[in-house]
């Protein structure tokens, strides 16, 4: 059932809203243990980077955890695991990816070791540090991951000066 769709500001400065229905979303793959990591150019927002984006990429430890699946039903959507490649659909979920591979990183249990822990609401979420994303978007070298570099670099030169006072 698809809760209310306005967005509420989260993170450092409300740089990035997510719905009801992804908060939800993200607080059943925690209630059910689902190993997985918050991503991308969203986890970057929330770290203080001025880059816009639409989507919430989650690299998950394996995509055959039924947790998956279940937070997926939890908002009226669906994990097609055998889509290749595996794809949340439903309205709720039409911002969050499935991410396979991180280019560019370790393997997917070191990087849960080193991602920060970020609370929303009521819960804990892990989230991918500043400095492995923009390991992950070097290595990528698409030109939407070059045009993202500076903005990635002036945040985290930002958080480690607010670090040193």
């Amino acid at each position: 059932m698809s809760r209310s769709s306005g967005r509420k500001p989260f993170g450092e400065e409300g740089r990035f809203a997510l719905t009801d229905d992804e908060v939800s979303f993200l607080r059943e793959l925690v209630r059910s243990r689902t190993k997985f990591v918050m991503v991308g150019m969203a986890a970057a927002n929330l770290q203080g980077a001025d880059k816009g984006t639409n989507d919430i990429d989650l690299w998950f430890k394996t995509t055959s955890d039924v947790g998956l699946d279940d937070a997926a039903r939890s908002v009226g959507g669906l994990f097609a695991w055998r889509a290749n490649p595996p794809t949340l659909t439903g309205k709720a979920l039409a911002r969050v990816d499935v991410v396979n591979k991180c280019h560019g990183l370790d393997g997917f249990n070191r990087e849960y070791e080193g991602a920060l822990d970020v609370e929303i609401e009521d819960f804990t979420v892990k989230m991918l540090p500043l400095d492995r994303i923009i390991a992950s978007k070097t290595a990528a070298d698409r030109p939407k991951d070059r045009a993202a570099l500076p903005a990635l670099h002036a945040a985290l030169l930002g958080r480690k000066i607010m670090l040193k006072k």
